[in-house]
């Protein structure tokens, strides 16, 4: 191997940028968009032939290219996007690096054909993927550009057989145009493969027209079961559709994320979503959003990757809490009734991150009195305030209730106001103005109750329902009441590293706020002196490690967190009602009640729906009523 240095050759240099930029057809297709997009075009037509590999061509109405610009369209490192060091610190285009269209120019056959005004008049440029040598005639066209690529990689065959079949690369041509169509609602689009027309998207920036957007490349299944959200804190905005829980989807498959119009996967935004969703989700399934992040150009670094798929924010903490904070709090809001005929009112954030929300501001329950001995439960008014006793009494109350019952199926005794306290929730008119889960009207099997309201019929999984309802009054008390903790006997050695010792002396505060207290021991030894009760027989040693591994790699760490939610959840399980249960009508009726005014009630602590809405039209069409 030669040890002297030379410069590379211009077209050895693009072929080596093309490898950065130009992986497929969908790559060629994204780089040519963004830049019709930065020109300001309106109207955008994409025509494909063979999954693009035989043929690309991007027309725009944009401002077009001059004559005297087109010679340094296909130049490397030549761009109308940037002039400064200044303008590379807050970059507000798609494109800026001034290398696709070389870069393409190099492994494919490309023209490029633009005109400034409106006379018919343009010029065009051509190359070959030879050494930068272009061509320049005049042609006609309308005011934009134009760019035909043709044979991608037909002097590079080496990287033309890493391709995929025509359906592969068109579908991902698709998922290209589909990701840029949502970050621009204003811009019409088109789409046509091998002379077919596949999309004919209309622009348009009322509410109304960019959910028909989002529908149409989403799926109206998506629309349907979507929340509208819009949030502004502290120089951020969140805006967007994310779907309700029970809308997840076996794969990360819908999942849409945009900083400043721009398509971004991100490791603190993936953290916070995954985290906003971490009570509501079924295992190993995945949430399905379309959501805008939008901030100052200058706190969000863009240049970070060749492909400007990734991003790094400034103060990546805020934007992680910012997030978590506002989505964790949209589907907390979603409660039975909110949503009718497809309209969510957007959720009132009172933080910007989860630690500014106290435990009652974030938990918004029904907080019932304490019963007094031999007393009833009383329903609530919402949003009414409770001290850590008063919830600590009420859970006693529910397990009295609910205590489990030791027979065999079919063998539950059927509860009366004698046998067994019930909710003082008086029998209701069935005539008057029903709730959003209407009024128990019966109980299935000793599973499900069934209830009526305005739309139909309500089924209610009832130990689901009530767990969700135990569960977040157990996190609601444990909120306020502070996280109980116990020394240990004989302190826990543990063997760690020099960087995972000091980074605990840096972060100790982590541990402290959540009820550990650890002292460095040596060098490379912690020494866990006390703990939380409720990890109590919990895996400290591992949990400690693990804490440090996330503290070290991400700078933050909710294990504890999760730990101690998992026991809860467990707890609220157990203590909840159990099928075979019979329940009184008023029981159902103060259960139903309690949904309505429970945080996440549309599903458990595991992830599964606890209610469903059975139409009446959809039941008269079972009888074929009115046909």
């Amino acid at each position: 191997m030669p040890d002297n240095i030379r410069l590379l050759s211009p077209r050895l240099a693009n072929q080596i940028a093309a490898g950065e930029v130009v992986e497929r057809p969908a790559s060629v297709i994204k780089e040519l968009l963004e830049n019709s997009l930065d020109s300001g075009a309106t109207r955008l037509e994409v025509d494909l032939d063979a999954g693009g590999v035989k043929r690309i061509m991007v027309r725009d109405n944009g401002k077009g290219i001059e004559k005297d610009d087109l010679h340094l369209a296909l130049a490397r490192h030549a761009t109308s996007k940037i002039h400064a060091l200044d303008d590379l610190e807050a970059v507000a285009t798609l494109g800026f690096r001034g290398e696709a269209l070389a870069s393409i120019s190099s492994v494919a056959r490309l023209t490029l054909t633009s005109s400034r005004d409106d006379t018919g008049k343009g010029w065009m440029v051509t190359a070959e993927g030879r050494e930068m040598e272009t061509q320049l005639a005049p042609a006609a066209h309308p005011r934009g550009t134009t760019v035909e690529v043709r044979d991608l990689f037909f002097n590079t065959p080496a990287r033309r057989k890493f391709l995929r079949t025509e359906k592969t690369e068109f579908n991902r041509v698709d998922e290209t145009i589909k990701r840029l169509a949502l970050s621009r609602f204003d811009v019409s689009i088109s789409l046509r493969h091998n002379g077919k027309g596949v999309h004919n998207l209309r622009g348009g920036t009322s509410r109304a027209e960019m959910e028909r957007r989002v529908a149409q490349l989403c799926g109206p299944a998506f629309m349907q079961n979507a929340l509208h959200i819009e949030i502004e804190r502290s120089g951020l905005r969140l805006w967007g559709w994310v779907a309700e829980p029970a809308f997840s989807r076996s794969q990360a498959d819908l999942q849409f994320f945009y900083v400043n119009g721009r398509a971004i996967r991100d490791r603190v935004v993936s953290h916070a979503v995954r985290r906003a969703f971490a009570d509501v989700l079924y295992h190993g399934r995945h949430p399905a959003f379309v959501l805008y992040l939008e901030l100052d150009p200058a706190s969000v670094d863009v240049n970070v990757h060749p492909t400007k798929h990734e991003v790094r924010f400034r103060d990546s903490r805020l934007v992680h809490d910012f997030l978590f904070g506002s989505l964790h709090r949209a589907l907390a809001d979603v409660r039975p009734g909110q949503k009718e005929e497809g309209e969510v009112a957007a959720p009132q954030v009172s933080g910007i991150a989860a630690g500014e929300f106290s435990g009652q501001e974030r938990m918004s329950l029904s907080q019932a009195p304490a019963p007094a001995s031999g007393s009833t439960f009383a329903a609530p008014a919402f949003g009414e305030r409770s001290s850590p006793e008063r919830i600590q009494q009420q859970m006693q109350g529910y397990g009295e209730l609910h205590k489990p019952y030791g027979g065999g199926v079919g063998e539950a005794p059927v509860s009366s106001p004698a046998s067994a306290p019930a909710w003082n929730v008086p029998e209701q008119d069935p005539d008057s103005e029903a709730p959003p889960l209407g009024f128990a009207v019966a109980q299935l099997h000793g599973i499900y109750i069934l209830s009526q309201n305005a739309h139909g019929m309500v089924v209610v999984d009832m130990h689901a329902a009530h767990e969700r309802i135990v569960y977040e009054k157990m996190k609601a008390a444990h909120a306020a009441g502070g996280i109980q903790a116990q020394p240990l006997l004989v302190p826990v050695s543990l063997a760690v590293s020099e960087r995972e010792a000091d980074c605990f002396e840096e972060r100790e505060e982590v541990f402290t706020s959540l009820g550990f207290v650890l002292q460095r021991g040596g060098p490379e030894t912690l020494m866990v002196r006390q703990v939380p009760v409720m990890l109590h027989g919990a895996p400290v040693e591992q949990l400690v490690r693990d804490v440090l591994s996330d503290l070290l790699a991400e700078g933050s760490s909710d294990r504890i967190g999760d730990q101690i939610n998992e026991i809860l959840s467990t707890m609220a399980c157990h203590g909840s009602v159990r099928a075979n249960r019979k329940l009184t009508i008023p029981e159902m009726n103060a259960l139903l009640r309690d949904m309505e005014r429970t945080e996440r009630s549309g599903q458990c602590n595991h992830g599964r729906p606890t209610w469903t809405q059975v139409k009446l039209t959809d039941m008269d069409k079972w009888f074929m009523r009115g046909q």
